[in-house]
């Protein structure tokens, strides 16, 4: 096995398509609120990014409507919208494979702790995680520099270099660069690779094999 003791795997977008269920209820809760939005993918921006920040940034809601548009969201996901998900091609056999080297897998993602918990149990993929963090109800720890922060410090018998974040959007790799540890950038997601790259992550994998690769082959110094 590589150098790497720790992997930290964003959700959305990197170890499952979200894509229906997470558009839906963003849908919902803009036709609850009044906006009506027929096409699907233009909310394919709110896959990754924390929900209080992109119906700011989207919508240009204030603090309280952006408050009541995700207790709508929120509403219909927990009933339907996060069981509308796919496990990308491969992600079961790379994470079996990875637990079997010995490493230490987390879930880094700034979707509410408690729905990462219910649909990795869903996918029955639950148990090859050690950690799973997520933000909290309030909306405080949503950003991924926060995440990884809280995650480095649950690990402090690794040093930076034994840690490595995988995601799809430029968020996952501006929060790994701020916190200092490695990235994997993967294109299959809802990041292309200009977004990836931009923001310099250590590796960029445009499929789950390629990214397998570089985990179980990148050696120690």
């Amino acid at each position: 096995m590589g150098k790497y003791k720790v992997i930290l795997f964003d959700l959305d977008g990197t170890l499952s398509d979200p894509k229906v269920g997470i558009t839906q209820s963003v849908q919902y809760a803009l036709r609850e609120m009044g906006i009506i939005e027929p096409n699907l993918d233009k909310l394919d921006c709110f896959i990754g990014p924390p929900l209080q920040d992109s119906f700011a940034e989207y919508y240009d809601f204030d603090e309280v409507q952006t408050l009541k548009a995700i207790d709508l969201y929120r509403e219909r996901f927990k009933e339907k919208g996060m069981f509308e998900n796919k496990l990308y091609p491969g992600i079961p056999l790379l994470l079996k494979s990875l637990k079997e080297e010995g490493v230490t897998l987390v879930v880094a993602t700034s979707k509410l702790t408690i729905f990462a918990e219910q649909i990795l149990k869903y996918f029955n993929i639950d148990h090859y995680f050690q950690l799973i963090v997520g933000s909290h109800l309030d909306g405080t720890r949503s950003s991924k520099t926060e995440i990884i922060q809280y995650i480095l410090k649950k690990y402090k018998q690794y040093d930076l270099d034994q840690f490595i974040m995988i995601g799809d959007r430029k968020f996952d790799m501006i929060g790994a660069n701020r916190t200092k540890i490695d990235s994997v950038g993967v294109t299959y997601g809802y990041g292309s690779y200009e977004e990836l790259s931009q923001n310099k992550p250590t590796y960029i994998a445009k499929n789950v094999n390629q990214l397998k690769d570089i985990l179980m082959s990148v050696k120690a110094y």
